[in-house]
């Protein structure tokens, strides 16, 4: 379950139901299920949610395989035209 507040009216919207709720301010802040959507998103504040966000960053490994594809050139090929 997601709970969201619109900074814009203050009105609280939960997905816990399958419908779409919108709070109807020009701000538009829509929540259904997990998907949340706005015209401005940082009008929205999250206040709840049942998913857990891992940390995805890089390791040191991961940084330097990533800076050795970008030093890589570019290989041509040269044909002949007859």
């Amino acid at each position: 379950m997601v709970s969201v507040r619109c900074r814009q009216c203050g009105k609280e919207l939960d997905g816990s139901s399958g419908r779409a709720k919108s709070c109807g301010c020009p701000n538009m802040t829509t929540v259904s299920r997990d998907n949340i959507s706005a015209h401005d998103m940082s009008k929205v504040v999250m206040l709840n949610t049942s998913k857990k966000y891992e940390d995805t960053s890089l390791t040191s490994a991961d940084l330097q395989w990533q800076e050795e594809r970008r030093k890589r050139k570019v290989k041509r090929l040269d044909f002949e035209v007859k």
